[in-house]
């Protein structure tokens, strides 16, 4: 019997995919992002997880549903020393973007190639960010479902 569902956890702090840095060398425009930036750390566990959880018998060939829950870690400002919350800290994260956390799991996946061929399958797509507890640390949690063609 086939598995028609895998979750995956992502241990560390999201990172959302940044924008390409745009440089000229020779008169050549080059869009790159820096080799020192949090995406590469992150978007190499992603595709580790997703290729170890991915599916026994090969890539999905129809449609997917993905849900994306990203945790972040709190600000240390948002805590007390005696590690609560304060009441006046805002109760959503507002840095960012859920599209750029999202395309950062969703290329990498993609790139891995073990859950699908190409993004373009996913035909339902659910991203969710909250604030991780003091003390969790951040992660990522997805979600991949076959869904009937």
């Amino acid at each position: 019997m086939e598995a028609h569902e895998i979750t995956f956890e992502v241990p560390g702090q999201p990172v959302p995919q940044p924008r390409h840095r745009v440089s000229t060398r020779g008169g050549f425009a080059r869009a790159y992002i820096p080799k020192g930036h949090a995406i590469h750390a992150y978007r190499e566990a992603v595709q580790l997880l997703a290729t170890t959880n991915g599916w026994r018998e090969g890539p999905a060939a129809g449609p997917v549903a993905v849900e994306i829950d990203c945790y972040l870690e709190r600000p240390a400002s948002h805590v007390t020393k005696a590690g609560e919350v304060r009441s006046s800290a805002p109760t959503y994260p507002g840095r960012s973007d859920v599209d750029n956390l999202a395309k950062a799991v969703l290329d990498s996946i993609t790139d891995a190639g073990t859950l699908w061929a190409d993004d373009d399958q996913v035909v339902d797509l659910h991203v969710r960010k909250h604030y991780a507890r003091p003390q969790a640390g951040g992660r990522t949690i997805v979600t991949v479902r076959r869904l009937p063609p």
